[in-house]
């Protein structure tokens, strides 16, 4: 019986051991490293703010003129410097995703292994993590074309309506069938990127395979018949991440935010971030033995 509530105790205790018993602080320094490389490879949010046709609450509209006639002027300049900027922009993503792939892997030998080490690591799952960043690069590419693809069609759409600076029928029609469009596009890469955190990256690891290799095993071995189970694995999850955050929140209050820095956020949550991946390699070890990743700790002499 596949549960989402038994991996929960095994993986704080795990947890435990991995960071208290004994404490040490190059452990938490070393391990803290490579969540700071693991979350490198993180996407952000972004927020949209205010109805782009609405006019009403911003008081009299800037005059844009001389804004628009040096651009008009000058468009060469303006497109060859807007793409040098997409393309710098798109190679830090790239060097970031390269980065977390890596430190995917260091972080989940350190938990499995009960471990911290940095250049052994890096040099051991070079491989893998290469195999790993191939994949995302593939899932940002897609990212990037939907938003595109949507964003166009949806402007293309609306036309009428921006001509006329009002929200009608075709602006509706945009939002409707190309916000909801991208929005499940979304959602989709979403569920690839938890799953390839979760699960790929442990089979990858344990099996020493490749991305397409290890979804065929998760789709093979792991998800027939238990398709609800990792729902509720991923309802589980979230679950759990609120008490998480509102710890966080409490530890940057205290710290006066100096918790939230790169790096040492890694370090002065590290209990959380370990406590997670263990949940998850708990979760996984439930179809059976051959799916135990974390090792058994030694016995004391």
């Amino acid at each position: 019986m596949i549960s989402i509530v038994d991996p929960i105790q095994p993986a704080w205790a795990h947890a435990r051991r991995i960071l208290f018993e004994p404490f040490s602080a190059r452990k938490w320094f070393v391990l803290g490293f490579c969540v700071f490389l693991a979350q490198l490879g993180e996407g952000g949010s972004y927020n949209f703010n205010g109805n782009p046709f609405d006019r009403s609450a911003r008081g009299s509209a800037p005059d844009l003129t001389p804004v628009t006639t040096w651009i008009s002027a000058h468009l060469p300049l303006v497109i060859t410097l807007g793409v040098l900027v997409f393309i710098l922009i798109l190679a830090l993503v790239a060097l970031f995703q390269w980065l977390g792939s890596r430190g995917d892997f260091m972080f989940l030998d350190g938990v499995a292994r009960n471990e911290a080490g940095i250049v052994e690591p890096w040099t051991r799952f070079r491989e893998l993590g290469n195999r790993l960043f191939r994949f995302r690069l593939m899932l940002l590419l897609a990212t990037l074309a939907l938003l595109i693809v949507c964003g166009g069609l949806g402007v293309l759409i609306a036309l009428p309506d921006i001509h006329a600076r009002a929200f009608g029928t075709a602006a509706l029609t945009a939002v409707l069938a190309c916000g909801g469009a991208l929005l499940l596009g979304l959602l989709a890469i979403a569920a690839i990127g938890w799953l390839l955190r979760d699960f790929i990256v442990p089979i990858m690891y344990h099996r020493n395979l490749g991305t397409s290799e290890a979804w065929s095993v998760l789709r093979r071995e792991l998800l027939p018949g238990n398709g609800w189970r990792f729902a509720g694995f991923y309802l589980m999850t979230f679950l759990l991440w609120i008490p998480a955050v509102l710890l966080i929140l409490a530890g940057c209050c205290l710290t006066c935010c100096v918790a939230i820095l790169p790096y040492l956020s890694a370090v002065a949550f590290l209990p959380i971030f370990v406590f997670f991946r263990c949940y998850s390699l708990g979760f996984l070890e439930q179809f059976g033995e051959d799916w135990r990743i974390i090792q058994a700790p030694q016995a004391q002499p």
